[in-house]
Order: structure tokens, then C-alpha cells, then sequence
């Protein structure tokens, strides 16, 4: 049975709020992802993307929150959008976790805090049996992060990196609900 979330839903933890993202923050997003570091981690986002084009993708948020379908996250620390960490691609009883930060706020475990938060959400919320995720091979930080969580390894494949404009190899890891 499909959970119905607020669109004012909040997740919070000690250092960050996490809150449904808005079209508004197209010009922070437009920022932290406009930087090339940030950018080439992110498998399918175009680069670079105009404020126009990031206004249009934070658009269709609302409805895929609505349906149920993906729920993204803006990750807010003291009031300032720092970035994202979601849970989208929703099927058969399981979903994807992703997340990214602006580069100033890498290496002080906010993305483990976000994801972490996502990942309770999306097992204790939204009631998932299975969650998979992903990094690119040069991102060895995004996979600590997800052995972190509890998340195992399991395979690599190739895959298209929209912003590298080339196939990469892509770590891909899983895991179930606990117990």
C-alpha cells in the first residue's frame, strides 16, 4: 500500500534538516553542482545546466513526491542548501539511495548523516524491503559512506556518465531492511 507523504514532510537530524526541494533553490543548486568536482560524481545530470534547466528538474519533484515515486531531499545545514540525498527509482518493494554535497562540506560526515537519514526514512516511512546504490570508481569517499550505512558490495558494471560524457565504471552495493 503507497504511503501518502506531506510535501511539508522534514526529516531532521543533529547537524541538518532535510525538506522537500523547491524550484527557489535553483540557484543554489545551479551553484554547488555547477562545480566541476561536485558535477563529475553525479552519473546523470547534465553539465553544464542552466538555472533554467534546474528550475525544470526541481519542477518535477512535486509530482513524483505526490506519486510516490521519488522523494528528494534539499540538505539544509544553519539554514544554507548544502545538498541532496534521496530515494527515487521505486519498485518491487525497493528503491535507490543517492546523495551530494557541495564541495566546501565534503570530509565532515554530512553525507553520511543525510544518507543515513534517507535510508531510515525510506525502511521505516516508506516500509522498502531492499535498497541498492552507486559511486563512480574514483569516488572512493561515496562508497565509505555506503559501507557506513550498512550497504554491501556487489558488483561493478559500466555505465554512461552523463556530465563525463564516457562510460565509467560504476560500484554498485545493496542492502536489505534489517531485521
Amino acid at each position: 500500500m503507497p504511503v501518502s507523504i506531506p510535501l511539508d514532510y522534514r526529516l531532521e537530524t543533529p547537524r541538518l534538516t532535510l525538506r522537500r526541494f523547491l524550484v527557489g533553490d535553483a540557484e543554489r543548486v545551479s551553484e554547488i553542482t555547477g562545480n566541476w568536482n561536485v558535477a563529475r560524481m553525479l552519473r546523470l545530470a547534465p553539465y553544464p545546466q542552466s538555472i533554467a534547466e534546474k528550475r525544470a528538474w526541481l519542477a518535477s519533484h512535486e509530482a513524483e513526491w505526490l506519486a510516490g515515486e521519488a522523494y528528494r531531499f534539499a540538505v539544509v545545514e544553519n539554514g544554507v542548501l548544502i545538498g541532496c540525498a534521496d530515494v527515487d527509482e521505486r519498485a518491487s518493494g525497493g528503491g535507490v539511495i543517492g546523495y551530494w554535497l557541495d564541495e566546501a562540506c565534503w570530509g565532515r560526515g554530512l553525507a553520511t548523516e543525510a544518507a543515513t537519514a534517507v535510508r531510515d526514512f525510506a525502511f521505516g516511512v516508506l516500509g522498502l524491503d531492499r535498497l541498492t546504490s552507486g559511486h563512480a570508481f574514483d569516488n572512493t569517499s561515496s562508497g565509505h559512506v555506503l559501507e557506513k550505512l550498512g550497504f554491501r558490495w556487489t558488483d561493478d558494471t559500466t555505465v554512461w556518465s552523463l556530465p563525463r560524457q564516457a562510460e565509467i565504471v560504476q560500484r554498485r552495493y545493496a542492502m536489505s531492511r534489517p531485521a
